[in-house]
């Protein structure tokens, strides 16, 4: 009860406050530039180029607040030494080029950057194809939508029981599948490079339910018209899909293919839930973690968080790229 008050309390004092700026600011347009007298048609205008600022003034003051002074603080961290009291230059980034950690970070990254966006792409596009106008299809959506009400963490801990096996106390749902076909338990997470690809599967499980939320939407807005023209020309389902379906929300595939290449980035919950980068499984953002607050190597986590924004940067720009030429 205290929190939800809180929470109250701080959306009445952050609206109220934005609708004191608001009147405050207007108050002195109108007494600087007042719209009457011999000037009233300059003064219009001054105030009209003046007052857009005044919406957009509180939003700048947070973003530089809490996105732009972190950066810059981030970047100037990097390149001090673990306490970050004294300069060191580069040395940061030369140690991550040559630490066997950070290669093996960067390898398991790409790895994810090329399995997961494609898996949880294509199943959500499945997904809301193939419940698409059935009349069980919204049951069937929102079973796949589930896990996303789940957190990462929430997630790893499930999945991190489904590959348990404990020394001949076995309780993973996997092992067990396996031992019902006459197969041997295993390690599941211990398995070099296999490891990796099950860590892969929880977000792929997670992120499927929102690919094909948005996905489903583009579906439903494609215009009957082109697909009665493609079925009266005598095109079968696969080519109605694939060829009429599919270029027409292409764009919609490219936003959600980089919303969640953005996520993968960042993924750092289920790996430390479930292996914390052991058996080779690290990962950037895990690494950070380990650096900035098991080892308080500030200058190091640092550095590790700006290689980890300099690989967003070119999929922001290019998400934001395609943004603004849809609106043209």
């Amino acid at each position: 009860m205290e929190q939800v008050f809180q929470a109250l309390v701080t959306i009445a004092i952050g609206v109220g406050g934005c609708a004191l700026w608001y009147w405050a600011s207007n108050t002195v347009l109108d007494t600087v530039f007042p719209a009457r007298g011999p000037n009233a048609g300059s003064n219009i205008n001054k105030t009209n180029l003046i007052r857009p600022w005044l919406f957009v003034g509180p939003a700048v003051v947070i973003l530089a607040a809490y996105l732009i002074y972190p950066v810059v603080n981030t970047l100037y961290r990097s390149f001090m030494d673990k306490s970050s009291t004294n300069f060191v230059g580069t040395s940061n980034y030369s140690w991550l080029l040559a630490d066997g950690k950070f290669h093996e970070s960067m390898l398991n990254q790409f790895l994810w950057l090329l399995v997961v966006p494609a898996l949880a792409t294509f199943f959500g596009l499945l997904a809301a194809q193939l419940t698409d106008r059935i009349r069980w299809g919204n049951f069937g959506k929102s079973l796949i939508f589930m896990p996303m009400a789940i957190s990462f963490v929430g997630a790893g801990v499930i999945w991190k029981f489904v590959y348990a096996n404990s020394d001949g106390n076995q309780i993973g749902l996997l092992n067990a599948v396996v031992q019902f076909f006459g197969g041997e338990p295993q390690h599941w997470l211990q398995l070099p490079f296999w490891n990796n690809i099950f860590l892969m599967v929880v977000l792929v499980w997670i992120q499927a339910g929102f690919a094909m939320v948005i996905l489903s939407a583009a579906l439903r807005g494609i215009p009957e018209d082109t697909i009665e023209a493609a079925i009266i020309d005598g095109a079968n389902p696969f080519q109605i899909f694939f060829k009429i379906k599919v270029p027409q929300i292409a764009s919609t595939i490219g936003v959600v293919w980089t919303t969640i290449t953005i996520t993968v980035l960042k993924v750092f919950d289920i790996v430390y839930v479930m292996t914390n980068g052991e058996w080779g499984t690290q990962v950037l953002a895990n690494m950070m973690y380990d650096l900035l607050f098991d080892q308080s190597d500030y200058g190091r986590g640092s550095a590790v968080a700006i290689v980890i924004m300099i690989l967003v940067l070119p999929i922001m720009w290019w998400n934001v790229r395609n943004a603004r030429k849809e609106l043209r």
